[in-house]
This record gives structure tokens, C-alpha cells and sequence, in this order.
């Protein structure tokens, strides 16, 4: 723990809270995540994990008296290997034990391969106005090398019945592929677009540690330049098409940007509940940040003892700074100078001086109208950018 008084804050008001709550299982772990998933057991602790999701709430509710959720997102892991009904007791949970906003945005991650019409059409009538669906590719044979257990038919199902229930739709689509070409980029961007949904995420394929891939690379990956050219071509294609950049990976359609995840990149709040997951919380005169129990297993048989939070600390002073540009440099428009002020509860001076050296590296544009904007050379060189605010 560190020291409290080396840590006080005067926070004058408190940010947006958002709820994430992580189902851990998939059908198969694919190469290239390094997110916290686990292949699904023959019997899926379903309705006991709901129980554990539930006290872990109960368990937190101190921690958020008072204030009201903006948003929840289901995330995985693949959160579609359980039922409507288990999402529809999850979400009622949540709303008799907070103060979940009328308006809030209720967004679960769904697999192609793993749900049908049923599925979908309970989801909307349990709660959820908002669906990601991991399509990464259109192409058979890149969903192949990626690992996925879905084809192209499945996708291009999932979405068609989807759009009967929803009108809030995102689709993650991966480049950098191995073998990929830029016609085979635009011909993923010309399917995803064909369905009219509000929402793309667009992610460069790369190699993390602890990953499949990372031990055993796949061939004809694409050099960095193709990779910066497709981006680019990213970009284009979309915005001529009505969906404008917002953040390095993500892009909507006017007012439909992920306000779950703008709340991160805003240095908002969340509770993290589900294993592995990780929370932001803001008081007063503090910031903390908690992690769960990673392995599934580990985490049910620990809440019931409340003994899944494996790290519970307060944010140091000094490392605020860096904390909130990992987040908030990742938005195409940056951020207020106010925001800085209001959400770490520091002086702009503090940061100046690395404005200004950012600013001559060419990383960040000039101060307009109290805004802080990264250039595109501070987009996409930003761990160059965030290292300054790391050693300052």
C-alpha cells in the first residue's frame, strides 16, 4: 500500500462511473489474445459465477454509494456462451443494488460462432441496447489463421439477425493480417460497411506476450509500412462512409460513440467485477485501483471469503500525470486542460513542462482553446509520447 499522505488529492468533483464485468470463458483461446480468457470446462459454472458476480457487487456497493453507473459493458472472454436468462438475472441484479442510469449504455461482446437468433433476441429483452460482435475478418481463410471459431456465413448471420433487435452495433475487425492485402482490407471494410451498423473497431494485429502467436509467429505478416498504409486506408474508407475517428481504434457514427469506453479514455471511473477485472475508483481526496482474482476458479472460491481483491492501492500523486494521458491521448481531439485539472486534481503546471517538449517533437499541437491534441505523428508514435509524461 502506498503511503496515504504522499497521495492526498483535493478532487472538487467526482468523474462518471461505468460497471465492467468480465466472463472469463471461451470456446478456444485464440493465438493472438492476451486478454484474460480460459478455455470453457465441459460443464460451464454458469449460474454459480452469476451468484459470485452478484456478491462481488454487494461487496463493492461502499465503494459507490450514491452515485449513479453511465454504463456497462459485458466483456470476455466470450460473455455469449451464457444465456439471455443468466444476463437478464445478472443486469436485474445491478439495477436493484445501484443507481443505474435509465439512459445507460448496456453493451455485451458476442462471438458469431456462438449465438443464433434466440440468443440475440433475449439479449435485447433482458437489458442490453448495445452489441460487439469480434467478426476481426470477413475472410475464411484469415479467420482460420486467427483461430476463430466462427466462418464468414456465421458473421455475416449474426449481424443480419442482430439488426432485427438492435440499432447500437459494433464490429471489431482486425488488420495486419498475415498474407493480407490492402484489397483484402477494403473488402473486410466494404462487408462490415454493408450492414449500415454505427460502430467499427479496428485493431493492428499484434504480437503480446504471453500469446500463441508471440511464441510461434505466423508467416507473411505484413511490414510496418503496409500496416500504416492500411491504417491509413482505414481512415478513408470510413470517413467518407460517415464514421469519423474518434479514438486510435475506434470509430462511429455522429453520437455513437462507445460512451462505456469514452469513459475510460476520459479518465472516468469504472468498477470492475468478474475475474481479473480491474477497477478506478475516485474519492475525495484519493484515487485507488483494485484487481481480482485472475483465474476463474480462484476468483469463485474467493469471493464467498472476500478475499478475490489481490491488489487494492491508492494512486500515487506522481503517477497521475502519466495515468490519465495513457488514457485520454488515445482520443483524436484529445482533452480540456480543465479535464486534466478536475480528474487528478493537479495543477496544469504540473504537466508544462512536458507539454511543451511534446510539443516541440512535434507530438501534440499547439495549446487552442484550452485543448490539448495529439498530432497524427503523436497518434501514431504514442508510446514515444506517453514515455515523456513516464519520466517526467
Amino acid at each position: 500500500m502506498l503511503d496515504t499522505k504522499s497521495s492526498m488529492l483535493n478532487l472538487t468533483a467526482l468523474p462518471p462511473l461505468s460497471l465492467y464485468i468480465h466472463i472469463p470463458w471461451c470456446i478456444k483461446k485464440c493465438p493472438y489474445c492476451d486478454f484474460n480468457s480460459h478455455n470453457k470446462p465441459n460443464q460451464l459454472p454458469e449460474e454459480e459465477y452469476i451468484d459470485c458476480l452478484i456478491a462481488d457487487l454487494e461487496n463493492a456497493l461502499p465503494l459507490i454509494w450514491g452515485r449513479s453507473i453511465r454504463s456497462i459493458f459485458i466483456g470476455g472472454g466470450t460473455p455469449s456462451l451464457f444465456s439471455p436468462k443468466s444476463i437478464g438475472r445478472l443486469l436485474q441484479a445491478v439495477r436493484s443494488r445501484t443507481n443505474l442510469s435509465p439512459m445507460a449504455e448496456i453493451t455485451i461482446e458476442a462471438n458469431p460462432g456462438t449465438v443464433d437468433n434466440d440468443h440475440i433476441q433475449g439479449y435485447s429483452q433482458a437489458g442490453i441496447n448495445r452489441i460487439s460482435f469480434g467478426i476481426q475478418s470477413f475472410n475464411d481463410k484469415h479467420l482460420k489463421v486467427l483461430g476463430r471459431v466462427h466462418d464468414s456465413a456465421d458473421a455475416i448471420k449474426a449481424v443480419t439477425q442482430a439488426k432485427k433487435y438492435f440499432d447500437n452495433i459494433n464490429l471489431d475487425i482486425i488488420y495486419g493480417l498475415p498474407e493480407q492485402s490492402e484489397a483484402d482490407l477494403i473488402a473486410d471494410l466494404n462487408m462490415a460497411l454493408s450492414f449500415e451498423t454505427s460502430h467499427l473497431s479496428c485493431y493492428n494485429l499484434t504480437l503480446e506476450p504471453n500469446t500463441a502467436f508471440y511464441v510461434n509467429p505466423p508467416r507473411g505478416l505484413p511490414d510496418n509500412d503496409l500496416c500504416y498504409a492500411m491504417q491509413d486506408i482505414i481512415v478513408d474508407h470510413l470517413a467518407k462512409n460517415e464514421l469519423k475517428r474518434y479514438e486510435i481504434s475506434a470509430y462511429a457514427k455522429h453520437n455513437r460513440q462507445c460512451q462505456h469506453n469514452v469513459n475510460y479514455w476520459q479518465f472516468g471511473d469504472y468498477l470492475g467485477i468478474g475475474a481479473g477485472s480491474h477497477s478506478k475508483l475516485s474519492f475525495s481526496d484519493k484515487i485507488i485501483r483494485q484487481v481480482r482474482q485472475k483465474h476463474p476458479q480462484n476468483y469463485m472460491a474467493a469471493v464467498g471469503k472476500t478475499e478475490h481483491i489481490v491488489e487494492d492501492k491508492i494512486v500515487d500523486t506522481k503517477d497521475l500525470p502519466f495515468e490519465f494521458m495513457l488514457n485520454t491521448l488515445r482520443l483524436m481531439d484529445g482533452f480540456s486542460t480543465t479535464l486534466f485539472v478536475e480528474r487528478t486534481g493537479l495543477s496544469l503546471s504540473a504537466i508544462l513542462h512536458t507539454l511543451s517538449l511534446a510539443e516541440h517533437k512535434g507530438f501534440i499541437q499547439p495549446l487552442r482553446n484550452g485543448r490539448i491534441t495529439p498530432t497524427k505523428l503523436g497518434h501514431d508514435f504514442q508510446n514515444e509520447l506517453l514515455m515523456l509524461f513516464l519520466n517526467e
